[in-house]
């Protein structure tokens, strides 16, 4: 439910499209740190405003699996 995971799945799949793929840990380093600026505001409050939706998506599953 936490939305820095689907931040995290957002960077995930920025860095593995990219042209040219990190070679190694500080060309991954620095592809994150692009990618997360290149996230914007909207983005970030369309996650946290998906909450409430969430939320009452796993309610209604009893804890159970939702789309989410």
């Amino acid at each position: 439910l936490n939305p820095i995971e689907h931040v995290c799945d957002l960077l995930d799949q920025r860095v593995r499209v990219r042209d040219i793929p990190p070679r190694n840990v500080r060309e991954l380093a620095g592809a994150l740190v692009e990618e997360w600026g290149n996230i914007s505001q909207d983005e970030l409050a369309n996650l946290v405003q998906s909450m409430k939706r969430r939320c009452t998506a796993v309610l209604n599953a009893a804890g159970g699996h939702t789309r989410y």
